[in-house]
Protein backbone atom coordinates (compact mmCIF):
# COMPACT_ATOMS: atom_id res chain seq x y z
CA UNK A 1 0.00 0.00 0.00
CA UNK A 2 1.57 3.66 -0.80
CA UNK A 3 2.65 5.34 1.80
CA UNK A 4 0.92 9.02 2.31
CA UNK A 5 3.42 11.85 1.66
CA UNK A 6 4.38 13.91 4.58
CA UNK A 7 2.84 17.41 4.59
CA UNK A 8 4.60 20.32 6.34
CA UNK A 9 0.83 21.57 7.67
CA UNK A 10 0.47 20.99 11.13
CA UNK A 11 -3.41 20.57 10.34
CA UNK A 12 -2.69 17.55 7.91
CA UNK A 13 -0.78 15.84 10.76
CA UNK A 14 -2.38 16.28 13.46
CA UNK A 15 -1.21 12.93 15.58
CA UNK A 16 2.79 14.45 15.41
CA UNK A 17 1.87 17.78 17.60
CA UNK A 18 0.66 18.10 20.95
CA UNK A 19 -2.94 19.07 20.81
CA UNK A 20 -4.25 21.87 23.63
CA UNK A 21 -7.98 21.71 24.71
CA UNK A 22 -9.38 23.37 21.95
CA UNK A 23 -7.98 20.36 19.38
CA UNK A 24 -5.39 22.68 17.81
CA UNK A 25 -1.81 22.62 17.98
CA UNK A 26 0.33 24.40 20.82
CA UNK A 27 2.86 26.77 19.74
CA UNK A 28 6.03 28.04 21.36
CA UNK A 29 7.09 31.38 21.80
CA UNK A 30 8.12 31.61 18.35
CA UNK A 31 4.75 30.45 16.94
CA UNK A 32 5.84 27.04 15.84
CA UNK A 33 3.72 23.93 17.26
CA UNK A 34 5.22 21.85 19.70
CA UNK A 35 5.93 18.01 18.39
CA UNK A 36 5.48 15.05 20.64
CA UNK A 37 8.32 13.69 22.03
CA UNK A 38 8.98 10.06 20.50
CA UNK A 39 9.87 7.37 23.03
CA UNK A 40 13.07 5.50 22.21
CA UNK A 41 13.70 1.88 21.94
CA UNK A 42 15.50 -0.11 24.84
CA UNK A 43 19.34 0.04 24.41
CA UNK A 44 20.46 -3.85 23.68
CA UNK A 45 22.02 -5.23 26.10
CA UNK A 46 26.09 -5.92 25.59
CA UNK A 47 26.73 -9.48 24.21
CA UNK A 48 29.32 -11.22 26.47
CA UNK A 49 33.22 -11.16 25.42
CA UNK A 50 34.31 -13.99 23.82
CA UNK A 51 37.59 -15.26 25.60
CA UNK A 52 40.92 -14.15 23.29
CA UNK A 53 43.33 -16.89 23.48
CA UNK A 54 46.60 -16.09 24.42
CA UNK A 55 49.29 -16.08 22.02
CA UNK A 56 52.09 -18.57 23.81
CA UNK A 57 55.28 -17.44 23.88
CA UNK A 58 57.87 -18.55 21.07
CA UNK A 59 61.15 -20.63 22.04
CA UNK A 60 64.04 -19.59 20.02
CA UNK A 61 66.87 -21.61 20.15
CA UNK A 62 70.20 -20.60 22.03
CA UNK A 63 72.81 -18.62 20.83
CA UNK A 64 76.00 -19.90 19.75
CA UNK A 65 78.39 -18.16 21.92
CA UNK A 66 81.78 -20.04 20.13
CA UNK A 67 81.30 -18.26 16.73
CA UNK A 68 83.19 -15.33 16.36
CA UNK A 69 82.43 -12.67 14.51
CA UNK A 70 84.13 -12.15 10.87
CA UNK A 71 84.02 -8.58 9.43
CA UNK A 72 83.35 -8.10 5.92
CA UNK A 73 86.53 -7.66 3.68
CA UNK A 74 86.59 -5.27 1.01
CA UNK A 75 88.69 -5.99 -2.18
CA UNK A 76 92.30 -4.41 -1.86
CA UNK A 77 93.98 -2.35 -4.29
CA UNK A 78 97.74 -3.11 -5.48
CA UNK A 79 100.16 -1.59 -3.71
CA UNK A 80 101.25 0.30 -6.62
CA UNK A 81 98.18 1.90 -7.04
CA UNK A 82 97.42 2.84 -3.63
CA UNK A 83 97.27 6.82 -2.69
CA UNK A 84 100.17 7.85 -0.92
CA UNK A 85 98.88 8.07 3.01
CA UNK A 86 98.41 12.02 3.71
CA UNK A 87 99.22 13.15 7.46
CA UNK A 88 96.79 13.65 9.74
CA UNK A 89 96.55 17.31 10.92
CA UNK A 90 97.21 17.98 14.36
CA UNK A 91 94.14 19.73 16.29
CA UNK A 92 94.87 22.07 18.90
CA UNK A 93 92.06 21.49 21.77
CA UNK A 94 89.98 24.66 21.81
CA UNK A 95 91.06 27.29 24.52
CA UNK A 96 89.27 27.31 27.62
CA UNK A 97 88.52 30.58 29.63
CA UNK A 98 87.19 29.97 32.99
CA UNK A 99 84.39 33.04 33.43
CA UNK A 100 83.33 33.43 36.29
CA UNK A 101 79.13 32.39 36.52
CA UNK A 102 76.34 34.34 37.00
CA UNK A 103 72.82 33.36 38.17
CA UNK A 104 71.04 33.83 35.07
CA UNK A 105 67.74 36.61 35.85
CA UNK A 106 64.39 35.01 35.57
CA UNK A 107 61.82 36.03 33.58
CA UNK A 108 58.27 35.20 34.96
CA UNK A 109 54.98 35.04 32.87
CA UNK A 110 51.38 34.43 34.09
CA UNK A 111 51.36 30.72 32.97
CA UNK A 112 54.95 29.30 33.67
CA UNK A 113 58.38 30.47 34.97
CA UNK A 114 60.78 30.81 31.56
CA UNK A 115 64.60 31.55 31.99
CA UNK A 116 65.69 34.33 30.18
CA UNK A 117 68.97 34.36 27.87
CA UNK A 118 71.87 35.32 29.37
CA UNK A 119 73.27 38.52 29.41
CA UNK A 120 76.44 38.20 27.84
CA UNK A 121 74.77 37.00 24.70
CA UNK A 122 72.90 40.15 24.30
CA UNK A 123 75.85 42.52 25.32
CA UNK A 124 77.43 42.93 22.20
CA UNK A 125 74.51 43.78 19.99
CA UNK A 126 73.27 46.02 22.13
CA UNK A 127 76.97 47.43 22.78
CA UNK A 128 77.09 47.57 19.29
CA UNK A 129 73.69 49.28 17.89
CA UNK A 130 74.31 51.49 20.84
CA UNK A 131 77.16 52.71 19.39
CA UNK A 132 76.54 53.52 15.65
CA UNK A 133 72.83 55.50 16.16
CA UNK A 134 74.11 57.90 18.36
CA UNK A 135 77.51 58.35 16.37
CA UNK A 136 75.64 59.47 13.55
CA UNK A 137 73.12 61.36 15.34
CA UNK A 138 76.52 63.16 17.13
CA UNK A 139 78.00 63.68 14.22
CA UNK A 140 74.89 65.61 12.21
CA UNK A 141 73.85 67.50 15.74
CA UNK A 142 77.48 68.75 16.20
CA UNK A 143 77.01 69.90 12.57
CA UNK A 144 73.82 71.70 12.78
CA UNK A 145 75.24 73.24 15.88
CA UNK A 146 78.42 74.72 14.11
CA UNK A 147 76.32 75.89 11.16
CA UNK A 148 74.14 77.71 13.20
CA UNK A 149 76.93 79.06 15.47
CA UNK A 150 78.74 80.49 12.55
CA UNK A 151 75.55 81.62 11.54
CA UNK A 152 74.85 84.05 14.84
CA UNK A 153 78.81 84.64 14.68
CA UNK A 154 78.82 86.17 11.47
CA UNK A 155 75.33 88.18 12.07
CA UNK A 156 76.63 89.62 15.57
CA UNK A 157 79.72 90.90 13.13
CA UNK A 158 77.95 92.83 10.83
CA UNK A 159 78.24 96.95 11.51
CA UNK A 160 74.38 98.59 12.15
CA UNK A 161 72.78 102.30 11.49
CA UNK A 162 69.49 103.61 11.30
CA UNK A 163 69.12 103.72 7.27
CA UNK A 164 65.10 103.97 6.67
CA UNK A 165 63.31 106.81 6.64
CA UNK A 166 61.36 107.55 9.51
CA UNK A 167 58.43 108.61 7.24
CA UNK A 168 58.08 105.78 4.91
CA UNK A 169 56.13 106.28 1.71
CA UNK A 170 53.27 103.57 0.47
CA UNK A 171 54.98 100.12 0.23
CA UNK A 172 55.42 98.75 -3.12
CA UNK A 173 55.95 95.30 -4.51
CA UNK A 174 58.87 92.54 -3.90
CA UNK A 175 62.14 93.68 -1.98
CA UNK A 176 64.03 96.50 -2.70
CA UNK A 177 67.42 96.81 -1.67
CA UNK A 178 69.09 100.26 -1.55
CA UNK A 179 73.23 99.41 -2.00
CA UNK A 180 75.93 101.79 -1.06
CA UNK A 181 79.38 102.41 -1.94
CA UNK A 182 80.91 104.58 0.07
CA UNK A 183 83.82 106.97 -0.42
CA UNK A 184 84.80 107.15 3.10
CA UNK A 185 88.40 106.35 4.19
CA UNK A 186 87.76 105.50 7.77
CA UNK A 187 89.64 102.77 9.18
CA UNK A 188 92.28 102.63 6.56
CA UNK A 189 95.63 102.34 7.38
CA UNK A 190 98.30 104.61 6.03
CA UNK A 191 99.68 101.43 4.22
CA UNK A 192 96.01 100.97 2.75
CA UNK A 193 95.99 104.65 1.90
CA UNK A 194 99.00 104.04 0.04
CA UNK A 195 97.95 100.66 -1.70
CA UNK A 196 94.63 101.87 -2.62
CA UNK A 197 95.84 105.66 -3.28
CA UNK A 198 92.90 107.20 -1.55
CA UNK A 199 94.20 110.13 -0.40
CA UNK A 200 93.39 111.03 3.27
CA UNK A 201 90.76 110.21 5.87
CA UNK A 202 87.43 112.16 4.81
CA UNK A 203 84.82 110.85 7.63
CA UNK A 204 81.43 109.90 6.62
CA UNK A 205 82.52 111.45 3.07
CA UNK A 206 79.93 110.62 -0.22
CA UNK A 207 79.00 108.07 -2.07
CA UNK A 208 80.76 106.82 -5.07
CA UNK A 209 77.62 104.04 -6.12
CA UNK A 210 74.65 104.03 -5.50
CA UNK A 211 72.14 101.07 -6.72
CA UNK A 212 68.63 99.71 -6.33
CA UNK A 213 68.31 96.54 -6.41
CA UNK A 214 64.81 95.24 -6.85
CA UNK A 215 63.60 91.66 -6.14
CA UNK A 216 60.05 90.57 -7.02
CA UNK A 217 58.13 87.67 -5.50
CA UNK A 218 58.89 85.52 -8.86
CA UNK A 219 61.25 86.25 -11.61
CA UNK A 220 64.62 88.33 -11.98
CA UNK A 221 65.93 90.50 -10.20
CA UNK A 222 66.56 94.16 -10.84
CA UNK A 223 69.53 96.03 -11.20
CA UNK A 224 69.49 99.99 -11.42
CA UNK A 225 72.07 102.06 -11.39
CA UNK A 226 71.84 105.65 -10.54
CA UNK A 227 74.99 108.09 -11.43
CA UNK A 228 76.04 109.79 -8.60
CA UNK A 229 75.92 113.17 -10.16
CA UNK A 230 72.24 112.79 -10.63
CA UNK A 231 70.60 116.00 -10.35
CA UNK A 232 67.41 115.62 -7.86
CA UNK A 233 65.32 117.07 -5.10
CA UNK A 234 67.31 116.44 -1.46
CA UNK A 235 64.40 116.64 1.45
CA UNK A 236 65.15 120.00 3.58
CA UNK A 237 68.16 121.27 1.06
CA UNK A 238 67.04 121.77 -2.31
CA UNK A 239 68.45 120.69 -5.64
CA UNK A 240 71.75 118.70 -5.60
CA UNK A 241 73.64 115.89 -6.72
CA UNK A 242 72.00 112.65 -4.97
CA UNK A 243 75.53 111.82 -3.47
CA UNK A 244 75.40 115.18 -1.74
CA UNK A 245 72.54 113.48 0.54
CA UNK A 246 74.86 110.70 2.39
CA UNK A 247 77.37 113.47 3.16
CA UNK A 248 74.40 115.78 4.56
CA UNK A 249 72.81 113.37 6.41
CA UNK A 250 73.98 110.01 6.35
CA UNK A 251 72.15 106.49 5.57
CA UNK A 252 68.70 108.34 6.16
CA UNK A 253 68.75 111.12 4.43
CA UNK A 254 70.10 109.44 0.76
CA UNK A 255 67.14 106.51 1.37
CA UNK A 256 64.83 109.33 2.13
CA UNK A 257 66.21 111.21 -1.43
CA UNK A 258 65.79 107.96 -3.29
CA UNK A 259 62.23 107.06 -2.39
CA UNK A 260 60.70 110.89 -3.09
CA UNK A 261 62.45 110.54 -6.58
CA UNK A 262 62.00 106.95 -7.38
CA UNK A 263 58.87 106.24 -5.89
CA UNK A 264 60.22 102.92 -5.01
CA UNK A 265 59.90 101.70 -1.19
CA UNK A 266 63.41 101.01 0.61
CA UNK A 267 62.96 98.28 2.57
CA UNK A 268 66.52 97.16 3.27
CA UNK A 269 70.10 98.92 3.14
CA UNK A 270 73.62 97.48 2.56
CA UNK A 271 76.67 99.33 2.48
CA UNK A 272 80.57 98.56 1.91
CA UNK A 273 83.79 101.24 1.88
CA UNK A 274 86.85 101.52 -0.34
CA UNK A 275 88.29 99.57 2.28
CA UNK A 276 85.65 96.90 2.70
CA UNK A 277 85.42 96.57 -1.11
CA UNK A 278 89.34 95.43 -1.12
CA UNK A 279 88.69 93.44 1.77
CA UNK A 280 86.50 91.29 0.20
CA UNK A 281 88.44 90.72 -3.00
CA UNK A 282 91.47 89.89 -1.34
CA UNK A 283 89.22 87.06 0.88
CA UNK A 284 88.14 85.36 -2.30
CA UNK A 285 91.58 85.77 -4.05
CA UNK A 286 90.69 87.86 -6.74
CA UNK A 287 88.09 88.20 -9.61
CA UNK A 288 88.13 87.80 -13.31
CA UNK A 289 87.52 91.01 -15.25
CA UNK A 290 87.61 91.53 -19.02
CA UNK A 291 88.57 95.20 -19.71
CA UNK A 292 87.53 96.77 -23.43
CA UNK A 293 90.12 99.49 -23.30
CA UNK A 294 94.08 100.30 -21.67
CA UNK A 295 92.94 102.40 -18.60
CA UNK A 296 95.74 104.51 -17.00
CA UNK A 297 94.37 106.55 -13.54
CA UNK A 298 97.34 107.37 -11.21
CA UNK A 299 95.13 109.23 -8.86
CA UNK A 300 93.22 106.04 -8.34
CA UNK A 301 96.63 103.74 -8.53
CA UNK A 302 95.46 101.70 -12.15
CA UNK A 303 96.92 100.63 -14.64
CA UNK A 304 95.50 97.83 -16.59
CA UNK A 305 95.31 96.60 -20.29
CA UNK A 306 92.67 95.11 -22.87
CA UNK A 307 92.03 91.32 -21.60
CA UNK A 308 90.53 89.41 -19.12
CA UNK A 309 92.91 89.26 -16.29
CA UNK A 310 92.46 88.48 -12.24
CA UNK A 311 92.43 91.75 -10.24
CA UNK A 312 93.44 91.62 -6.50
CA UNK A 313 92.06 94.13 -3.79
CA UNK A 314 93.44 97.51 -4.73
CA UNK A 315 93.12 97.05 -8.56
CA UNK A 316 89.78 96.36 -8.35
CA UNK A 317 88.86 99.38 -6.18
CA UNK A 318 90.81 101.39 -8.83
CA UNK A 319 88.64 100.20 -11.35
CA UNK A 320 85.33 100.57 -10.16
CA UNK A 321 86.65 104.44 -8.80
CA UNK A 322 88.22 105.26 -11.43
CA UNK A 323 86.06 107.63 -14.37
CA UNK A 324 89.35 108.34 -16.53
CA UNK A 325 87.60 107.27 -19.34
CA UNK A 326 85.13 108.29 -22.93
CA UNK A 327 82.23 108.65 -20.79
CA UNK A 328 83.18 109.15 -16.84
CA UNK A 329 80.61 108.19 -14.96
CA UNK A 330 78.56 106.61 -17.48
CA UNK A 331 81.45 104.39 -18.22
CA UNK A 332 81.99 103.71 -13.86
CA UNK A 333 78.39 102.80 -13.36
CA UNK A 334 78.77 100.26 -16.22
CA UNK A 335 82.21 98.58 -14.72
CA UNK A 336 80.72 99.03 -11.23
CA UNK A 337 77.66 96.53 -12.21
CA UNK A 338 80.32 94.09 -14.15
CA UNK A 339 82.38 93.94 -10.78
CA UNK A 340 80.15 93.52 -8.45
CA UNK A 341 78.50 90.40 -10.68
CA UNK A 342 82.05 88.99 -10.87
CA UNK A 343 82.30 89.28 -6.93
CA UNK A 344 78.74 87.55 -6.46
CA UNK A 345 80.26 84.44 -8.86
CA UNK A 346 83.04 84.10 -7.37
CA UNK A 347 81.32 83.80 -4.14
CA UNK A 348 78.85 81.77 -4.51
CA UNK A 349 81.13 79.09 -6.73
CA UNK A 350 82.37 76.06 -5.26
CA UNK A 351 85.91 76.18 -5.52
CA UNK A 352 85.16 79.44 -2.52
CA UNK A 353 82.60 77.74 -0.30
CA UNK A 354 83.64 74.57 0.06
CA UNK A 355 87.26 75.53 0.39
CA UNK A 356 87.73 76.07 4.40
CA UNK A 357 90.60 78.34 3.41
CA UNK A 358 88.59 80.74 1.58
CA UNK A 359 85.32 80.40 3.07
CA UNK A 360 85.95 80.73 6.89
CA UNK A 361 88.42 84.20 6.41
CA UNK A 362 85.57 85.12 3.82
CA UNK A 363 82.66 84.70 7.11
CA UNK A 364 85.52 86.23 9.24
CA UNK A 365 86.32 89.42 7.04
CA UNK A 366 82.81 90.84 4.63
CA UNK A 367 80.41 90.84 7.84
CA UNK A 368 83.05 93.35 9.52
CA UNK A 369 83.48 95.33 5.76
CA UNK A 370 79.03 96.02 5.63
CA UNK A 371 76.79 98.09 7.30
CA UNK A 372 73.29 97.37 7.13
CA UNK A 373 70.14 98.66 8.38
CA UNK A 374 68.80 97.36 12.61
CA UNK A 375 66.54 95.04 11.04
CA UNK A 376 68.65 93.47 8.88
CA UNK A 377 70.41 90.28 9.40
CA UNK A 378 72.96 88.35 7.14
CA UNK A 379 70.31 85.76 6.29
CA UNK A 380 68.80 89.05 4.39
CA UNK A 381 72.29 89.48 2.85
CA UNK A 382 72.86 85.98 1.92
CA UNK A 383 69.31 86.44 -0.35
CA UNK A 384 71.15 88.72 -2.56
CA UNK A 385 74.02 86.65 -4.49
CA UNK A 386 71.26 84.32 -4.70
CA UNK A 387 69.14 86.35 -6.60
CA UNK A 388 71.88 87.71 -8.67
CA UNK A 389 72.54 84.12 -9.49
CA UNK A 390 69.56 83.57 -10.56
CA UNK A 391 69.22 86.05 -13.20
CA UNK A 392 69.77 89.46 -13.16
CA UNK A 393 68.80 92.44 -15.63
CA UNK A 394 70.89 95.59 -15.47
CA UNK A 395 69.44 99.34 -15.91
CA UNK A 396 70.62 102.60 -15.79
CA UNK A 397 68.01 105.55 -15.17
CA UNK A 398 67.68 106.93 -18.18
CA UNK A 399 69.45 110.51 -18.70
CA UNK A 400 68.11 113.24 -20.69
CA UNK A 401 71.41 115.38 -20.69
CA UNK A 402 74.08 117.45 -18.69
CA UNK A 403 73.91 120.73 -17.20
CA UNK A 404 76.31 123.28 -14.99
CA UNK A 405 74.68 124.40 -12.22
CA UNK A 406 75.97 125.98 -8.96
CA UNK A 407 76.60 122.40 -7.06
CA UNK A 408 78.94 122.05 -10.62
CA UNK A 409 78.49 119.96 -13.87
CA UNK A 410 74.87 117.28 -13.22
CA UNK A 411 73.27 114.82 -14.87
CA UNK A 412 69.54 115.33 -15.52
CA UNK A 413 67.53 112.91 -15.56
CA UNK A 414 64.60 111.54 -18.33
CA UNK A 415 61.03 112.49 -16.71
CA UNK A 416 59.45 110.08 -18.82
CA UNK A 417 61.94 107.39 -19.39
CA UNK A 418 62.57 107.35 -15.61
CA UNK A 419 59.21 107.21 -15.30
CA UNK A 420 58.05 104.10 -17.11
CA UNK A 421 61.30 102.73 -15.76
CA UNK A 422 60.59 102.81 -12.44
CA UNK A 423 56.42 102.07 -12.56
CA UNK A 424 57.41 99.05 -13.66
CA UNK A 425 58.99 97.90 -10.79
CA UNK A 426 56.25 99.50 -8.33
Amino acid sequence: MPSTPHSNDPRDNLGDYVLGRDGKPIVDRYGRPVRRRVERAPRPEPRPREEVPRFERVQRPPMDHTRQYQPRRTPQLPERDRPAPQPRPVQQPPRRVSRPVEPAPMAVSRSRVRQAPPAAAQAPVRARRRRKAPGCFSVFALVVVLLIAGVLFTDARLNRVDALPDERIANTAGTNWLLVGSDSRQGLSEDDIARYGTGGDLGVGRTDTVMLLHLPRTGPATLVSIPRDSYVSIPGYGMDKINAAFAYGGPKLLATTVEQNTGLRVDRYAEIGMGGLAGVVDAIGGVEICVTEPIQDPLANLDVQPGCQMMDGPTGLGYVRTRATSLGDLDRVGRQRDFLGAIVAEVTSPGVLLNPFRAIPLMWAVPGLFTVNTGDHVWNLARIPLAMRGGLKTETVPLGGFLDTEVGNVMLWDEAGAEALFSSLR
